[in-house]
């Protein structure tokens, strides 16, 4: 199972409208800094998925992206309150910074979601929920697919 921070990372990227469903199978999530985008696959009842995260790749656990897409294809609706409060996380910059540190991101997440007026309680209540909801499914882990290079930033002549 992944971490309860990915979790956090695919509501946001529900939040921020990052997800587009290409078809009855593929999806594409662009990461919160906009420097890659994911490819996911899964099947008509999501229980077999494929992604070219990092996480899904490497660690071998399911990634934000892949989580997002399960989101977004309906297979679990999490409340609009929920998504919209993790929207305009700059999620790599976080990781980043606590040095994926997975408790410390969502300590700083959190008391920036009490800061501006939302729930860290029911935020932290929904993602475990969304956990619940993937252990009861049991993912399979599709094809391995290596993650994408980030795109260069463009240059300003």
């Amino acid at each position: 199972m992944p971490p309860l921070v990915k979790v956090y990372e695919a509501l946001g990227a529900i939040g921020d409208g990052r997800v587009r469903i290409e078809d009855g199978r593929r999806a594409t999530v662009t990461s919160s800094d906009g420097s890659k985008t994911y490819e996911v696959e899964t099947s008509a009842d999501g229980r077999e998925i494929a992604s070219n995260d990092n996480a899904s790749y490497w660690q071998g656990y399911l990634g934000y992206p892949a989580i997002a897409v399960l989101l977004a294809r309906g297979f679990y609706r999490a409340p609009a309150n929920v998504t919209d409060a993790l929207a305009g996380v700059s999620w790599k910059e976080l990781n980043r910074r606590h040095k994926n540190d997975w408790a410390a991101t969502i300590a700083e997440v959190e008391k920036a979601l009490e800061q501006s007026g939302h729930d860290p309680d029911a935020v932290r209540s929904e993602a475990e929920s969304v956990l619940s909801f993937l252990r009861a499914i049991g993912p399979v882990r599709g094809k391995r697919t290596r993650p994408p290079s980030e795109r260069p930033a463009a240059r300003i002549h």
